[in-house]
């Protein structure tokens, strides 16, 4: 029976943590995006997450998109600095067509830091990224 359930390879879908000037607060703040590299919109993406250690957990948060369209992102959420000595997770599920995705992109504890930054597809910017 298990092996009857196909679960699909999630490609060119990603998650990139973001630094990036925020004019109304005058203030350098961390953002967490997702973005859609395919050639293909993305329908009803779901978006869980969270942060973890062996000793603190933050609070769940969840974020529906309706669709995301192709060669786009769109931003999941605002990221205090004090998060990144967690484990910061991101379930992601979407349908593409009739077939359902799910991915978990994980930022590992003091990986998001300027030093790992690198190019963010599509987005033109500089980031932290998981694939």
């Amino acid at each position: 029976m298990k092996k009857d359930i196909e679960i699909p390879k999630v490609e060119g879908v990603y998650v990139a943590v973001v630094n990036e000037y925020n004019d109304i607060y005058k203030t350098q703040d961390w953002n967490a995006y997702i973005i859609n590299d395919k050639d293909v919109d993305l329908d009803v993406v779901l978006i869980v997450t969270s942060g973890y250690s062996d000793k603190k957990m933050t609070s769940i948060f969840r974020k529906k998109l309706d669709v995301l369209p192709k060669k786009s992102y769109a931003k999941i959420e605002l990221m205090q600095e004090e998060l990144f000595a967690l484990n910061n997770e991101f379930k992601v599920t979407f349908f593409e067509g009739n077939t359902m995705f799910e991915k978990t992109y994980l930022f590992r504890k003091n990986t998001i830091n300027k030093k790992s930054l690198q190019s963010v597809p599509l987005m033109k910017v500089k980031g932290v990224l998981v694939k």
